[in-house]
């Protein structure tokens, strides 16, 4: 999964934000851009998921609510999308810090996803996020659809129950919709889902930050400055921090 060159990721990046501050289609800018600079998929991903206009990230970044905050207080949790993002993380493979304030990985690896080994190392930082923060009840949607999901809301169970949290996982046929019917605090990166819900939790970035990029051996991009790469890793780019 190569990343672009620096100099058209940035230009890509600052253009896509130009026309997206001036209300064009996103798909077709994505296209345009994309084209224009020959980005390949995946920075065609570092863009789509890194990359929002001025009003959509000042909207989304007033949603979030630290998970140190929601102690005693129940939280719900899109698992797929938080257990694949530190899947990502855990595998090194390139995330981003988007405009809207959480990190989103561009590994695409829902697509074909199956719980594994990399899946246990993730749950078990899951849980100790949410013990260290004392947070509860906790409920952890899983989408139904996607391999094993039965398997992993019970994996998912046990370890919280073991960790002493009251809490619960279920795999259901569409999470989105119960998510944001419920009304609490939701941790995810999920767009859709921070436009539809009232607060959202960056709780795989808040992971992400505290426990793997101390360690090294992530390729974290910020639009803000440098990221943190593993030894010998290639050289990620700076991309100037604009409209925000």
């Amino acid at each position: 999964m190569a990343l672009p060159p620096v100099v058209l990721l940035r230009q890509a990046a600052a253009d896509f934000r130009y026309l997206l501050n001036r209300g064009y289609p996103r798909q077709a800018a994505l296209t345009l851009v994309g084209n224009r600079y020959d980005l390949n998929r995946t920075g065609r991903q570092l863009l789509h998921r890194g990359v929002c206009d001025r009003e959509t990230a000042a909207r989304r970044r007033g949603k979030l609510v630290p998970l140190k905050h929601l102690a005693g207080r129940p939280l719900l949790v899109d698992g797929h999308n938080v257990l694949i993002t530190l899947e990502a993380a855990l595998r090194g493979l390139p995330l981003v810090k988007a405009d809207d304030g959480v990190i989103r990985d561009v590994a695409e690896l829902s697509r074909a996803y199956r719980p594994g080994p990399v899946t246990t190392q993730a749950l078990q930082l899951l849980v100790a996020a949410l013990r260290r923060a004392r947070v509860g009840p906790v409920t952890v949607l899983l989408d139904a659809p996607m391999r094993k999901s039965g398997e992993l809301a019970r994996e998912i169970r046990e370890a919280l129950a073991g960790a002493g949290l009251t809490a619960e996982a279920r795999a259901v046929p569409v999470p989105e919709t119960e998510l944001m019917a419920a009304g609490g605090p939701v941790a995810t990166s999920d767009s859709h889902l921070m436009d539809g819900v009232a607060a959202v939790v960056d709780l795989a970035g808040e992971i992400i930050r505290r426990a793997l990029l101390p360690a090294g051996g992530l390729t974290l991009i910020t639009w803000r400055g440098a990221a943190k790469l593993a030894p010998g890793k290639q050289r990620a780019c700076k991309i100037p921090w604009e409209g925000l």
